[in-house]
């Protein structure tokens, strides 16, 4: 029993003296924990290479996925194209990266006509840099991605203003960007489309005292002759006002009476040509002469790059602010109830149909004062009294426009004041579709982010 304790106690002395003895002690820690930490390191070091081959595997993989189902939705490409293209669109973009070449594949591609998606998957053979127990040191990373294409067809309608207030002045050009914007707009939106199989057409209502309609004049315009026919209801089944109505121009106004807020075709009712016009451009109601509507007619919906582009690059500015009537051709142009009347190359698809959508751009860079409707004289279509009746209407329309399926973008240019601003942004669809512009970059800016928007929308709705 004492020779048992007397043990005890020696062994514990003995452990007592060891653990008071750090250099012992820290050389065989050392020896236990640098393996582990080394073995630490070497994962981390594999783990943070293995997540950013798969980070830059996932963001070119998305790049090409979705590259090639924009592609496919404008007609660029077909589907048996697809393959091809994703693949080589991934192995540019992965050697410039994060690959050496013969380690980057496409291991999958999938086109999903019915749900109209691409789904594709690739995989990079990445040398790590530490081999741990006893694997080898290559590795395989994967990554998956998937994008929406669609055989959706786009119509889009921009109304344009070519009021005097767009004239050069000094070293702003405000026609001169207007002209670039659009023209920027029309290459985004048409871009390499198949012209024999248009996904894309574009119509362009240039406004300013009124709206030029070019051929469809006589189907859809009754010219008001005297101050008795002023707010006339009359349609084009009567061949005397299509025949037989003396017609000076082709300039449009408003429509009147109890369908003013309707896109009817003018089989139903026709859009007056105010008697007031006249009077009022030419200056005899006290204001300066100015065109009774733009020298540029309207284009109803069409792919025909160059036409559009000479249509633009023709716009002259002059006269006043009637935008409630550019909106209002602009909403005709994309109503199928105008087909007859358009014809059948311009002619607008089916509202809420699953593979069409509906866009309109409005643009203005002032107040909408100017309005004949509700005018009882030449001398009161303009001013206070005119922009309380044109914004009004111009807001009513717009929001016959949103019910009947149009997605509205908005933009102002220069905007003067409030007023200006507030009908821009109540006619757009959502705050965000609503661009407050400053200067001829930013206008340019705002269109074509527009276009892009509306190739986004016609994949995702």
């Amino acid at each position: 029993m004492e020779n048992a304790m007397g043990v005890a106690t020696s062994l514990a002395r003995l452990t007592a003296r060891f653990l008071r003895h750090r250099r012992g002690n820290f050389g065989m820690i050392a020896a236990i924990i640098a393996p582990v930490l080394l073995l630490a390191v070497g994962y981390g070091v594999n783990s943070a290479q293995v997540a950013l081959t798969r980070s830059n595997l996932l963001a070119a993989l998305d790049a090409a996925v979705t590259s090639t189902a924009r592609d496919l939705t404008t007609g660029t490409i077909t589907e048996k194209d697809a393959p091809k293209v994703v693949e080589a669109f991934l192995i540019a973009n992965g050697l410039r990266g994060f690959a050496e070449e013969g380690r980057l594949t496409l291991d999958s591609l999938a086109i999903d006509r019915l749900e109209g998606t691409v789904t594709a998957q690739a995989s990079v053979e990445l040398d790590v840099a530490f081999a741990l127990f006893g694997a080898a040191n290559r590795q395989k990373v994967t990554a998956g991605s998937a994008a929406i294409y669609s055989a959706k067809k786009v119509e889009v309608a921009m109304m344009l203003d070519l009021t005097g207030s767009m004239k050069k002045s000094g070293s702003t050009d405000k026609l001169g960007d207007l002209q670039r914007a659009a023209r920027s707009a029309v290459s985004t939106l048409l871009g390499k489309q198949d012209p024999d199989k248009p996904r894309v057409r574009i119509a362009l209502i240039p406004y300013a005292n009124s709206v030029n309609v070019g051929s469809l004049a006589p189907q859809s315009v009754y010219v008001e002759q005297k101050v008795g026919d002023r707010g006339k209801v009359v349609s084009n089944v009567d061949p005397k006002n299509v025949t037989t109505n003396n017609r000076p121009d082709n300039c449009a106004t408003e429509r009147v009476g109890t369908r003013r807020y309707e896109d009817v075709g003018p089989e139903v009712q026709m859009v007056n040509r105010d008697f007031f016009l006249t009077e009022f451009s030419d200056g005899k109601a006290g204001y300066t002469a100015s065109v009774r509507c733009p020298v540029a007619a309207l284009v109803p919906l069409t792919s025909d790059r160059t036409k559009l582009n000479s249509t633009i690059n023709a716009f002259v500015a002059d006269g006043g602010t009637g935008g409630h009537m550019g909106i209002q051709w602009a909403w005709y142009m994309l109503s199928d109830k105008w087909k007859n009347v358009v014809g059948a190359a311009a002619a607008p698809g089916p509202y809420k149909e699953q593979d069409i959508a509906k866009y309109a751009i409005l643009m203005t860079d002032g107040e909408f004062n100017l309005g004949f409707l509700g005018a009882t004289t030449a001398n009161g279509a303009y001013g206070t009294a005119a922009a309380n009746r044109s914004i009004p209407h111009a807001k009513r329309l717009c929001e016959e426009m949103r019910k009947a399926g149009i997605e509205i973008f908005t933009v102002g240019f220069y905007l003067p004041n409030a007023a200006a601003r507030d009908v821009m942004s109540s006619c757009a669809s959502s705050p965000r579709y609503f661009f407050d512009t400053a200067n001829g970059n930013e206008l340019n800016a705002a269109f074509v982010a527009i276009a892009r928007n509306i190739e986004k929308l016609a994949l995702t709705k």
